[in-house]
This record gives structure tokens, sequence and C-alpha cells, in this order.
């Protein structure tokens, strides 16, 4: 996405075009996965934005339908650009016990529930979250032996 774009996205959206969600929106479409707030202000760095601004923008973007709240842990709302990685990021989750990354997980993993199913036109919004260890984890420990 480039700046242009997020500038457009918020012009649909009737918010204004300000430079914390220029920023925002920026880093949330170069993520592999569902930013928190705490993420969110490392990736941006040092900036003469304060914590509140950023999280309330990024309230305010969830509220407009651009960076729904993809997954939730421990208590912690994590944001993604609306689109990204799949339909309004409903996919699976998976949380590394080890690291505690948070990845997006291919569809195919937990397939949308077909829409002629009885229980189809009664979802919303789903959360489905895998654990374990990641691959990068799993892996570690076997190079380290090596």
């Amino acid at each position: 996405m480039t700046k242009e774009q997020a500038v457009q996205l918020l012009r649909e959206k009737g918010l204004r075009s300000t430079a914390p969600r220029i920023a925002v929106l920026l880093v949330l479409s170069k993520a592999e996965g569902p930013l928190s707030h705490t993420e969110m202000l490392e990736r941006l760095g040092d900036t003469d934005w304060d914590p509140a601004t950023i999280y309330r923008n990024l309230v305010k973007l969830r509220d407009a339908g651009l960076a729904p709240v993809a997954h939730r842990t421990d208590g912690i709302d994590r944001y993604a650009l609306a689109g990204s990685h799949g339909h309004d990021h409903q996919h699976p989750h998976f949380v590394c016990d080890d690291c505690g990354i948070i990845t997006c997980l291919p569809a195919d993993v937990s397939p949308p529930l077909p829409k002629d199913d009885r229980w189809g036109p009664s979802v919303k919004q789903a959360m489905i979250q895998l654990r374990g260890e990641c691959p990068d984890c799993i892996e570690t420990p076997a190079q380290a032996s090596s």
C-alpha cells in the first residue's frame, strides 16, 4: 500500500487523512499478521505521537471497518488491515507458545462454513486460534545440537 492509497481508503470511509492514521495503515499493510497496540508502537519507532494517539487511531480505524480486531489473545486486541490475507481477516491464526508470535494460517486449515449450512447465516465473525510451537521454534533446538 502506498501513502496515496491509504489517503484514498480514509477518504472513502469519511475519515480525515492524518499522519498517524496513514502511518498505522501503512504498518498494517506490511504486517505479516495482526498487530497489538504495543507491536504497532514498536513498528512505528520514534515519533512525536503519544501511545494514546495511536490507540485512538486504531479504534477509529476499527470502527470504520479498515482495521478489524482479527485476533484476541490474553485480552489483547490485535488489528489487521481489512481485506489483507483474506476477506476481513477471518481465518485461523497460530500462536506460538514459545516465542509468542502470531501468524496468519491459510484458510484451508479451517475452511469457512458452507453458505447452505444451517449455521452459515448466523456466523458474523470468527476468531480461530491454534497454539503450539511454530516451525522456527521447532527447528531451533535441532540446529543448536548439530
